[in-house]
C-alpha cells in the first residue's frame, strides 16, 4: 500500500480502522522496548526505527543523506509487514526468532530475508516483538553494521 504520509502519526491515520489498531500496538509494543537512542520516523514510505545521523552521522551507506535504519513497519495490501535489519544481519538473532515464533503464534512464520509478514492480523506475536525489539542496542546495530560493510 503507498502511503505518503510525513510522519508515523499521519501514517497510522490515513489507514483504515483495523489496520490502525494493529499498527498502533506495533508502534507502542516497539517504542515501549526498543533500546535508548533509536528514533522513530518515515523511512522509505513506512515507520522506520532508525539510528539518526546525530549519533550516527555516516548516514545509511546507500544513501548518506539518511539515516540509520534498523527496523520498519508498514500496512501492505494484505499483510502487516516487519521489517528487522538485525536478522538480516545476525545469524543467531534470526535463529532464536525462528525458534521462538511457534511459542507465540498460531500461524507458521511468513518470512524473507529481513521481512516478517502477519497475514492474520488476530495471530500477531506482540510479545515476541517486543523481546526482539530490545535485544539489539544502538551501539550493538553499528558495530554489526560497520561489520557487514567491511565484508562487502
Amino acid at each position: 500500500m503507498s502511503n505518503q504520509a510525513l510522519s508515523p502519526d499521519e501514517y497510522e491515520n490515513l489507514l483504515t480502522d483495523d489496520r490502525k489498531v494493529i499498527i498502533a500496538r506495533l508502534r507502542k509494543t516497539i517504542l515501549d522496548h526498543l533500546p535508548p537512542g533509536f528514533e522513530e520516523t518515515i523511512s522509505y514510505g513506512m515507520i522506520g526505527y532508525v539510528v539518526p545521523k546525530s549519533i550516527y552521522p555516516a548516514g545509511y551507506h546507500c544513501k548518506t543523506d539518511e539515516p540509520l535504519p534498523f527496523l520498519s513497519i508498514a500496512s501492505q495490501k494484505n499483510f502487516i509487514a516487519m521489517y528487522h535489519m538485525g536478522m538480516y544481519a545476525n545469524e543467531k538473532l534470526l535463529q532464536w526468532f525462528q525458534d521462538e515464533y511457534p511459542k507465540h503464534a498460531k500461524s507458521k512464520l511468513d518470512m524473507g530475508k529481513s521481512c516478517v509478514r502477519f497475514k492474520k492480523m488476530d495471530d500477531i506475536p506482540f510479545s515476541l516483538i517486543a523481546e526482539l525489539a530490545q535485544k539489539i542496542t544502538v551501539e550493538d546495530w553499528i558495530k554489526c553494521y560497520e561489520s557487514m560493510l567491511k565484508k562487502s
